[in-house]
């Protein structure tokens, strides 16, 4: 039986006091072989998260069918506080994990991370100024990558490719990179020019890599708009990511790096440095951004913008006059 009214029913939801959610999904299903240093991993980690992010930061960790040691320190963290959504769930896939995490929170920036990710200090400044410089940033990484723009970087060549902010520019941190492509089991036979020059934007106030990758990113919320289906079938962490990179091209949003490096991959050895944690340096603390919502560009649009261009960037005869367009060395330019 009901009598009444429910007195909340018709109060509209307040604006959230949180400007970024920071959304962690962990599957370690045990303390064995590839999982052996796992939760060590974890709990750097997120000390270094914790260390790193201003009191308008919401984190959620999503348990994508964990076993019970990982599930027991999660919900102590819970409890503490540390975290402010504890989301426990059946191994559903990464994809599944981040829309769980995205469902019922209206936070309009988003960090999508792995568990093995080390944050570094004024990252979220770092990503905050890409986002409010370039109004059609909708994803910013924070590890600059070989040769990114090969990555969905298409719309970001095509609407820049007449002016004179897009340019290669020298690496910043060429010993984060190397540390990057080692940590994903990469030797050094690598072309070594990819760790002196990569493609970027220079504007006045802010200059940052075209192109990011993603196991750890910052999204608009607005690109997740329309994400709200299970997905079945395949759980590769590849097919759901690509899922996610796709939607954000559909409303030609520009995808792009930090220009100095402000994380790092830490795989699933524990190595010493990783005890490194970073000290707290991100006392910045940032109004509502209210950042404008775009909305989907026509097919044809987008196959010019990102396929034709994606062709274009990888035959050998067009890369070359895009390379010497965009001031590449003339050096460098034959095996680029």
């Amino acid at each position: 039986m009901r009598i009444g009214i429910n007195p909340n029913k018709e109060i509209n939801q307040q604006e959230s006091f949180f400007i970024h959610q920071v959304i962690i999904p962990v599957y370690i299903p045990n303390e064995e072989d590839y999982f052996k240093d796992a939760i060590k991993i974890l709990k750097i980690c997120l000390n270094s998260l914790f260390n790193t992010i201003h009191d308008r930061t919401y984190i959620t960790i999503v348990n994508n069918g964990s076993c019970e040691n990982v599930v027991q320190f999660l919900n102590t963290l819970f409890q503490e506080k540390k975290i402010n959504e504890l989301i426990h769930a059946d191994n559903v896939g990464k994809i599944n994990a981040v829309f769980k995490g995205l469902s019922g929170n209206n936070i309009e920036l988003v960090t999508i991370t792995d568990a093995d990710v080390m944050f570094l200090g004024d990252w979220q400044s770092e990503t905050v100024k890409i986002f409010t410089e370039i109004p059609k940033a909708g994803v910013v990484g924070l590890v600059p990558q070989i040769r990114m723009y090969k990555y969905k970087g298409g719309n970001v060549i095509f609407d820049n490719f007449f002016n004179k902010r897009m340019k290669f520019l020298p690496i910043k941190n060429p010993d984060a990179l190397i540390h990057f492509c080692e940590s994903i089991g990469w030797g050094r036979d690598y072309n070594q020019d990819y760790l002196k020059f990569g493609l970027g934007l220079e504007y006045e106030k802010v200059k940052c890599f075209v192109g990011a990758g993603h196991f750890v990113a910052t999204y608009k919320k607005d690109v997740f708009e329309e994400l709200k289906t299970f997905i079945g079938g395949k759980k590769a962490a590849g097919i759901g990511e690509d899922y996610i990179d796709e939607k954000g091209l559909e409303k030609d949003y520009w995808r792009l790096t930090t220009y100095d490096n402000y994380a790092y991959h830490m795989g699933n050895v524990y190595e010493e440095w990783m005890d490194m944690i970073p000290q707290n340096t991100s006392s910045a603390v940032y109004e509502n951004f209210h950042f404008a919502k775009r909305k989907k560009i026509n097919k044809v649009t987008h196959f010019f913008k990102n396929k034709l261009i994606k062709k274009l960037i990888s035959k050998k005869w067009s890369a070359k006059l895009f390379l010497k367009w965009t001031k590449l060395p003339k050096e460098m330019i034959e095996n680029f």
